[in-house]
């Protein structure tokens, strides 16, 4: 009989032990399964927080002007970037707060008067620390988008706005400090600073409550051809790609004296406990495989010795000795088989909460509204596809040919006669 058939006729007289067989196998199958599927998934998820938390690096320095900060900001390691341009300007159509305890202070900008309010020339307003932090927030609306840089649009303070009825989509007039040049400017967000008003006199421009913010173009057309930006941050996806930043900005920069700072907290706070669980499912599928591999060989050994007999009789009946061990072979992997779409079956009803309980929750950062309070992001589904099968598949196999190969050695030693004149 041909030793395939003979296989199959033989899991079919031994129906419990094929069953108990198979329940082992599934086992196995759904822990490498399972430990695949969380590699997966924390590489996944270590993905998006790089993409959403990211590295912020900040640069500071003489002559970094907003199109060089475009330069490096366009690079391929650089996922946003916000240039900061501060000024000075002056209030038209609208009463800017006063300090209270006296002192000389001008609405306007113009005959030598002194400029009214502080502008903040931005990119992305999700990269300015006090928002990012939380410490500021967005009440009303939005702040200044990527997309509002050829727009003349403002975010107020809400005790400006309060003062002077401001909500989203009013309109404010702003002047040059040489009075010059007037821009108009659509209100756009309302925000929070936690600052205080100061007790003693303070120049208006100088108020927490006067600090605007408007596209880093607007602030260049009121700032009297002033080009050079306070600082400009840029978000990296990891603190290795710190170096290749550095070294574009020098370039950039003519190697000159520039401060440059890394901020990698906030993501390693998010990646580390990510990459311990993708290093604990890496240790998972090793320990099943080789656990797998000998729990198999001690079965298979156990169930080799039971059958003496009936191998003693093929042999004597001159089957080959190889086929006696593909027909071992050949058994313990038709078991394999449907053990791993079992435990597909179960990877997918046991992915969810599993995802769940073992993938930590990465706190994202607001990107239509900077400011508020960051929401958790949801750990990645683990879901099984077609290359995590096959892995799982290509291991059980390859544990089913150790755990019969191996013990099979004994098989090729065995003598007909020998064992025939022992068991009876």
């Amino acid at each position: 009989m041909n030793f395939v058939k003979r296989a199959g006729t033989s899991l079919r007289a031994r129906k419990s032990k094929a069953a108990a067989l198979l329940a082992v196998f599934v086992v196995l199958c759904t822990l490498l399964l399972g430990g695949f599927l969380l590699q997966g998934a924390t590489v996944r998820q270590e993905a998006e927080v790089q993409r959403r938390v990211g590295v912020d690096v900040t640069v500071r320095g003489e002559g970094l002007t907003r199109h060089l900060a475009d330069r490096l900001g366009g690079s391929e390691r650089v996922h946003r970037y916000n240039p900061v341009l501060s000024l000075r300007a002056g209030a038209r159509g609208f009463a800017p707060l006063r300090s209270e305890g006296g002192g000389s202070d001008a609405a306007g900008a113009g005959d030598g008067e002194q400029p009214a309010v502080a502008l903040n020339g931005v990119r992305d307003f999700g990269l300015l620390l006090p928002f990012s932090y939380g410490s500021a927030r967005i009440t009303a609306g939005r702040g200044v988008a990527p997309g509002d840089a050829d727009r003349d649009v403002v975010v107020v303070e809400e005790r400006l706005a309060a003062r002077n009825g401001l909500t989203p989509g009013d309109t404010l007039r702003l002047a040059s400090a040489d009075g010059g040049r007037t821009v108009s400017a659509t209100v756009v967000g309302v925000f929070r600073d936690p600052a205080p008003d100061p007790a003693r006199w303070t120049p208006s421009y100088e108020l927490p409550g006067n600090l605007l913010y408007v596209p880093v173009r607007t602030a260049e057309r009121l700032g009297a051809g002033a080009s050079d930006v306070r600082e400009a941050v840029f978000r990296i996806g990891a603190p290795e790609q710190a170096e290749g930043l550095h070294s574009a900005a020098e370039r950039l920069l003519g190697g000159g004296d520039f401060d440059f700072r890394v901020n990698d907290k906030a993501y390693r706070d998010q990646v580390r406990p990510v990459q311990r669980v993708g290093a604990f499912a890496e240790l998972i599928v090793w320990l099943v495989a080789v656990a797998g591999a000998l729990i198999l060989g001690l079965v298979v050994l156990s169930q080799t010795r039971e059958r003496r007999e009936e191998l003693g009789v093929l042999l004597s009946m001159g089957e080959r000795k190889w086929k006696l061990v593909g027909q071992l072979v050949v058994e313990v992997a038709a078991v394999a088989v449907p053990a791993v779409f079992l435990a597909v079956l179960i990877g997918r009803v046991a992915g969810g909460p599993a995802g769940d309980a073992l993938l930590p929750r990465a706190a994202d950062e607001p990107a239509a509204h900077p400011g508020t309070a960051p929401a958790p992001v949801d750990p990645p589904e683990l879901r099984a596809g077609a290359v995590d099968v096959g892995r799982v598949a290509g291991i059980a196999l390859g544990i089913s040919l150790v755990a019969t190969v191996v013990p099979g050695v004994g098989i090729l030693r065995l003598h007909p006669r020998s064992i025939l004149a022992t068991d009876t």
